[in-house]
């Protein structure tokens, strides 16, 4: 027999964006109702950014050692416990955990359904032996690793980022198909860990990111050993488990063989859209995943989705944003609306590459004259100290400074493009940041130093200079 839940907020998927809306509107005081049908946390906690970071430090502690040389310090080659590794990435996910947990948002004042959501109507949804009819509706089922249509992947043992942290030992040869931010990210971790690594771009390195930037970390991975194949198209998977075997044909066509141990795919993601019976509520769906106008409505307009599956941005912080808006929209009847003109990326490779707004070749595609401003790392004196001056911060506005967009590649770049975001967020002008003041020694300095390279012609220029001559004569 089927039992009735009648609620104010349903919410579908226990991911970031999903856990948010449902925590925001419990704790409001919304007859809230969360279901999920496979782990809490969804991908960020259990496959995504918890597990892939945790790796990525432990890659940084070993290649710490490798480098520690150039400082004075002789450690010898580090020596690497794959076991101890992965269980670091276990502890990591297992300690927060508890605040994606059943248990807490039961605490919470949440209605939390372990089953599969399928709407029946517009209105009402089944979930185990569950009906849900709420008032309104939130899908927040994420999206999952896409598989390429390659001849042979279907019958070889192959890995995605849902495997891939799950691997009892180190590859021996690693063979990475895609050179986006996931590749890059694993395919450094592997190396520092051991394996030898091979990464097969399509195109290039980073393809959505400025070219002048991810040539730092192209030159970065070749250095420590990244065998990294650009312009590499893969025409079949071989082989059996432990000797993959890969056909490629490059940019001009000359084919070859690739053999190696473990094959690990990360061309990108799909939106996790079957089987949720939305046209029996009246949803419409697109290439992108649900269609969804500015204020995260479906075409059923008691029905809200967040997060990869709309398809905008596949950022954990982007979702937690949809949430916001949602939250505004369905409990409040607030007009809220996406804005994503701030909206950052970061690659957290080393170095990372972070950016946010416009890059250079869509603000010269958008406003035609533009300004563009850079300053290196290696003109910072705590990346020098750091040995760290690898990188540069690349800033785009218009003629009369305001701000377009920026982007950072070098050590933490993820937290020093945080000022240009807000700087963004707020309409201000690269004036905002020339005039700040930053701690020194700090690499938080590469930003008001960019920025007041804005001002350096005119303030040095010989007009300025004539002004100061003249000032002089007044005594």
């Amino acid at each position: 027999m089927t039992h009735t839940v009648d609620a104010d907020l349903c919410v579908i998927g226990a991911g970031s964006g999903g856990l948010s809306v449902a925590a925001g509107a419990a704790q409001l005081g919304a007859r809230t109702v969360l279901i999920e049908r496979a782990l809490m946390g969804g991908d960020c906690l259990n496959h995504g950014c918890v597990p892939s970071k945790s790796l990525l430090a432990a890659a940084a502690a070993a290649q710490a050692v490798r480098d520690a040389p150039r400082f004075g310090v002789d450690a010898g080659a580090p020596h690497v416990d794959f076991a101890r590794v992965r269980a670091h990435v276990d502890g990591v996910i297992a300690a927060i955990a508890p605040h994606d947990s059943e248990e807490r948002f039961t605490a919470l004042g949440c209605r939390v359904i372990r089953a599969h959501a399928r709407f029946t109507a517009p209105d009402t949804l089944v979930a185990g032996d569950l009906s849900v009819r709420a008032r309104r509706f939130v899908i927040a089922t994420g999206s999952r690793p896409a598989l390429p249509p390659l001849p042979g992947l279907a019958e070889r043992p192959y890995l995605t980022n849902e495997s891939v942290f799950a691997l009892p030992a180190c590859p021996a040869h690693l063979l990475v198909l895609g050179g986006g931010p996931v590749g890059a990210e694993l395919a450094q971790a592997f190396r520092r860990l051991g394996a030898a690594v091979t990464l097969l771009a399509r195109t290039r390195l980073l393809p959505k990111e400025d070219p002048q930037l991810a040539a730092v970390v192209l030159a970065r991975l070749r250095a420590e050993g990244v065998d990294v194949r650009e312009g590499c198209r893969v025409e079949r998977v071989g082989g059996a488990a432990g000797a993959l075997v890969l056909e490629l044909r490059d940019a001009a066509g000359a084919t070859s063989t690739l053999t190696g141990s473990h094959l690990l795919v990360a061309v990108g993601r799909l939106p996790n859209v079957e089987d949720l019976g939305l046209e029996a509520a009246g949803i419409t769906t697109g290439a992108g995943g649900i269609a969804v106008d500015a204020r995260l409505r479906t075409s059923n307009r008691r029905v809200f989705a967040i997060g990869d599956v709309v398809g905008s941005y596949p950022f954990t912080h982007v979702a937690g944003y949809h949430a916001g808006i949602v939250i505004r929209n369905a409990l409040f009847r607030l007009p809220a609306k996406v804005d994503y003109r701030a909206v950052p990326w970061a690659t957290y490779t080393d170095p990372e590459l972070a950016r946010v707004g416009l890059d250079e070749a869509a603000a010269r595609a958008r406003h035609g004259a533009v300004r563009v401003l850079t300053w290196a790392f290696a003109d910072n004196d705590r990346a020098r100290a750091e040995a760290a001056t690898a990188g540069l911060v690349k800033v785009v506005a218009t003629p009369r400074g305001r701000l377009l967009g920026a982007a950072i590649v070098g050590r933490h770049a993820g937290e020093l493009i945080q000022p240009w975001c807000l700087a963004l967020a707020r309409g201000l002008k690269v004036g905002a940041l020339a005039g700040l003041t930053v701690p020194y020694p700090t690499l938080a300095e590469v930003n008001p130093r960019v920025a007041g390279s804005f001002y350096a012609a005119t303030l040095f220029g010989p007009r300025m200079r004539r002004l100061v001559r003249w000032l002089a004569r007044l005594g």
